[in-house]
């Protein structure tokens, strides 16, 4: 209990400290936001990794995919890094760096605004990031609450409230500045912590091959007579997890807190190295969190079954972890956190910043100072978080289920809009709309009549009928003014003027080479 308590306290205090130094870096609320926009290579890529990945993954998501298709689950950590982190950062990083800075955009909503030429969409854009990041939360704080509960023995609103206050603290003190250093410290933990995991529960299940051999004798509910299904290719059931895939990866591209990252890259370096650092990232962090859940099986004890024999599948991870030394449980205690609070920080930073600046300034107060925004956007922090701790205290849903309607309705919405936005001239306003429509749309009508079983394939399938309503709806609805659009896209068309050592003529590779 020393190791462990010790561990947390010097986690405490390095993000009191970074808060309270990131304060004195904080002199308006563009700094507050978006860190004036010179966030370098490095910490963009720990800030996108670390935002991506919480207690929501390695709690409630490894925990009840690893259960139901055992090794299998592991393509979820590579569609995380390679579509989720990789192409991500290809597709999206610099065109959403030069746009948002070209048309002043400090948030997704003041983005569709200005892409659109429209303050309503900006309004109801503000108003479903901030409906709909609350469930997000209140899963994230969820997972922390019970791998606290399980290494203190502390009871559930105790932790959450903890949880709560701490990331409070740290980020109305440094808003964005506080959340990139503490990201990059935390990416750093998160790194090693989920390998010396991994390695621990290997070991004490008597290495690598033997906890394969002993998978493959566990037989599956749905896959009678089928040997061996937990340690096959793809699972005992292909079609749902391609829909966890989907969302988990392709739904990163619609998250605000994410594509928020794009908005605040300094330099061309920064979209290079941060293409590479967050794939290896998201390969180690996300590969190593799957992978772990898949041995759950083998960790089967009644603590996790309910009376009817169902499986309370956030509770397998922490009782997995139970089983560990002291010493690896602190550090995963440190991992956990790292991951967490990173995310809880953006969420609630992304949250309050759409509102205040979105809804607040542009729709009521428009005269409001620099002094009263910075104000009213720590004071939403507060509300934000006191809403996400309510919703988690009842606990209505497993943490996956509640991850999959947030994701399900903000990537549904803003996925589409955003990416045609960017590179397609011919996107409408009204095609934006239609978008808003569907992605909340079948996420609140399949809430409300489960005609999808899983919320999480509903939010696939949100994610998948918004990529095709935007074109569609585009070519049959009214076109914004040529002039405006034009000057737009005009951002990508600017020259600009690079050293020998970056670029070299055509006509100087065409001479390279041609004599010894």
């Amino acid at each position: 209990m020393g190791i462990k308590l010790g561990l947390l306290l010097i986690f405490f205090a390095i993000l009191i400290v970074t808060g309270a130094y990131s304060h004195r870096k904080v002199n308006n609320v563009n700094d507050f936001v978006l860190g004036g926009r010179s966030i370098g290579p490095w910490m963009s890529a720990f800030a996108y990794g670390t935002t991506y990945f919480s207690a929501v993954v390695f709690v409630g998501y490894a925990g009840q995919f690893g259960w139901k298709y055992g090794i299998s689950s592991f393509w979820i950590g590579i569609g995380n890094a390679f579509i989720g982190s990789l192409l991500a950062w290809v597709v999206l990083g610099r065109r959403t760096r030069i746009m948002t800075n070209h048309l002043s955009a400090a948030t997704m909503p003041s983005f569709f605004s200005s892409r659109f030429n429209s303050t309503k969409l900006k309004i109801v854009a503000s108003a479903i990031i901030f409906i709909f990041l609350i469930p997000y939360t209140a899963s994230v704080y969820n997972g922390l609450s019970l791998l606290f509960g399980m290494a203190f023995n502390m009871p559930y609103a105790a932790c959450l409230i903890v949880m709560a206050a701490l990331t409070c603290i740290y980020v109305v003190l440094g808003g964005y500045v506080a959340t990139a250093l503490t990201d990059f410290i935390e990416g750093i933990i998160m790194l090693f912590g989920i390998i010396l995991v991994i390695g621990s529960v290997l070991v004490g299940q008597g290495g690598f091959t033997h906890a394969i051999q002993q998978l493959s004798l566990i037989s599956c509910e749905t896959a009678v007579g089928q040997q061996g299904i937990f340690t096959s290719f793809f699972g005992p059931d292909p079609l749902n997890l391609l829909g966890v895939v989907i969302l988990t990866s392709l739904g990163a591209w619609g998250m605000p807190q994410m594509v928020h990252k794009f908005y605040a890259i300094s330099s061309e370096k920064a979209i290079t190295t941060g293409t590479v650092v967050s794939t290896i990232f998201a390969l180690i962090v996300a590969g190593g969190c799957y992978f772990l859940g898949g041995f759950g099986r083998l960790f089967d004890n009644p603590s996790f079954h309910d009376a009817a024999g169902g499986v309370i599948y956030d509770s397998i991870i922490p009782h997995m972890l139970s089983t560990l030394p002291d010493i690896v449980i602190g550090i995963v205690l440190m991992l956990v956190l790292s991951a967490s609070m990173s995310t809880l920080a953006s969420l609630v930073l992304t949250s309050s910043s759409t509102i205040t600046l979105d809804f607040i300034k542009h729709s009521l107060f428009k005269d409001m100072s620099n002094r009263t925004t910075l104000l009213v956007l720590r004071s939403l922090i507060v509300v934000f978080i006191v809403v996400s701790v309510i919703m988690a205290l009842f606990k209505t849903t497993f943490i996956a289920q509640l991850m999959g309607i947030s994701w399900g309705a903000l990537a549904g919405s803003f996925l589409g809009p955003l990416i045609y936005g960017l590179y397609w001239k011919k996107t409408t306003p009204a095609a934006v709309w239609a978008c808003f429509v569907s992605g909340v749309g079948i996420t609140v009508t399949n809430l409300i009549f489960g005609y999808i079983a899983s919320p999480i394939n509903a939010g696939a399938l949100a994610i998948l009928v918004g990529m095709v309503i935007v074109p569609v709806v585009s070519l049959i609805s009214k076109k914004m003014a040529k002039e405006k659009v034009d000057a737009i896209f005009s951002c990508y068309d600017e020259q600009l003027v690079v050293s020998k050592s970056q670029s070299l003529k055509n006509n100087e590779l065409a001479n390279t080479g041609t004599e010894n």
